[in-house]
Parts: C-alpha cells; sequence; structure tokens
C-alpha cells in the first residue's frame, strides 16, 4: 500500500530532521534557521500521518497538499543552507534527495486520489 511507504519515510525523514536541528545547535549554534527546516521537515509526516485519518477523500487530498506544500519549504531551507555551506555538501545532497523524493510521492498520491475521487 502506497501510503505505509509513504508514512514510513516521512517518519524517518522526520528523525533525519531532528537530528540536522540538533546539529545545527550544537555545532553551528544555528537557532533561527534550524527551526524553520525543524518545523517544515517535521510536519510533513504529522500531515501524512494525520491524512491516513481522513474523514473523507477530500479531507485526505487537503492533508497531503499541506504536507505537499511543507516538503517545497523543506526543500528550499535545505537548497539554502547546502548553498550557504551550513551544510557539508554530502549531507546535504542526501536530505535533499530525501525531501525531493517525497515531493514525487505526494505528487503521485495527490493524483491518484484526484482521479478516484469520484468513484
Amino acid at each position: 500500500m502506497a501510503e505505509s511507504i509513504l508514512k514510513s519515510k516521512s517518519f524517518k525523514f522526520a528523525l533525519r530532521i531532528l537530528k540536522l536541528h540538533q546539529h545545527l545547535i550544537e555545532v553551528k549554534h544555528d537557532y533561527t534557521l534550524g527551526k524553520q527546516v525543524y518545523r517544515s521537515g517535521t510536519s510533513i509526516g504529522a500531515y501524512v500521518w494525520e491524512a491516513a485519518q481522513a474523514e473523507s477523500r477530500s479531507d485526505f487530498i487537503h492533508k497531503l497538499g499541506i504536507a505537499h506544500k511543507e516538503a517545497y519549504e523543506t526543500d528550499y531551507w535545505l537548497l539554502l543552507f547546502k548553498d550557504g555551506c551550513i551544510l557539508e555538501e554530502g549531507l546535504a545532497n542526501s536530505l535533499i534527495a530525501d525531501c525531493e523524493e517525497l515531493i514525487k510521492m505526494l505528487t503521485a498520491s495527490i493524483k491518484t486520489a484526484k482521479a478516484n475521487k469520484g468513484s
């Protein structure tokens, strides 16, 4: 079931973001930008998990839509951290790849749910 893969990947990504946030505080002494990526990066999984308990297909699509927006915001912060040399390139690229995979999965899930909305 695609939703369980999405739930699993979004949860694992949130764990990586949690560790990134700790790294930004402890090593980089960043207390501001780190909060932004922490908030958006962990919200992806929260909305995916919430969507799994949606009351209707419209509610499901709406929750995944919010997760999709949060994923795009997270991608922005990660690219900024990479290009601003706040994160090592290898770590940044790995996080960006995971985030972009989530964006693709969310896009596909939303399209499928919208296509099946009339069913």
